[in-house]
């Protein structure tokens, strides 16, 4: 991954079919926070470019719209990428899950495509933030699960998550636990923030938080 923090590009994706809604308040939340930091960003709505679900490729050709165009020249070359959804039926919007169910045609099959898109999906920052009427903690477990195995399998670097709360557009800047701020601060920190996930085998140190040049026991 490159570590040159300001040459790095954050996209954000919001998959809310509402341009003012409260998903898309938490991805330029967290747009505003990345700017300030100096990142390179873009945000995009899924629902300009996905107009179709996943179909049976062995038998139709993918739906004629522009997902392809975003995951080949927004999704592929971004460092980090932050997923802002809705909570519907306790998962994920349907534009939000099609983005990953149609990543399928690019990197299934053989060729020399499917190699470089495999390539280009691994060794990302993913981020998630996710909007809901509930304030139920439990409630966007499984969106919460879902981008955790996506990067497991991709070999990314699941960095954080916000969750907040609100059904009237605009709301969610009530909620008392802060989530625009926290997305902001989640942008601001995307590529900076200390990820660790330990295996037995990992060489690390006694400390989480050690100082500089400090190795003294926790």
């Amino acid at each position: 991954m490159n570590q040159n923090h300001s040459s790095q590009h954050l996209l954000i994706l919001v998959g809310s079919p509402r341009r003012d809604g409260n998903s898309a308040a938490l991805g330029a939340a967290a747009q505003r926070g990345a700017d300030a930091a100096g990142l390179s960003t873009k945000l995009l709505f899924l629902d300009d470019y996905i107009q179709g679900f996943l179909s049976d490729l062995r038998t139709k050709l993918v739906p004629d719209d522009r997902y392809s165009e975003l995951f080949l020249e927004h999704f592929l070359p971004a460092d980090g990428v932050l997923i802002c959804t809705p909570i519907y039926w306790y998962g994920m919007s349907a534009q939000t899950k099609a983005f990953f169910d149609r990543s399928f045609s690019h990197y299934a099959g053989t060729g020399p495509e499917p190699e470089r898109v495999k390539a280009c999906m691994t060794g990302k920052r993913l981020g998630l933030a996710v909007a809901s009427e509930e304030t139920y903690p439990g409630a966007a477990l499984g969106i919460v699960h879902q981008v955790q195995e996506f990067a497991r399998y991709t070999h990314s670097d699941f960095v954080g998550y916000v969750h907040g709360a609100g059904n009237q557009r605009g709301e969610i800047a009530q909620d008392p636990r802060q989530p625009l701020r926290a997305a902001e601060q989640l942008g601001a920190s995307f590529f900076t923030r200390k990820y660790s996930d330990y295996r037995i085998e990992t060489p690390r140190a006694h400390n989480v938080w050690a100082a500089a040049g400090s190795d003294a026991p926790a």
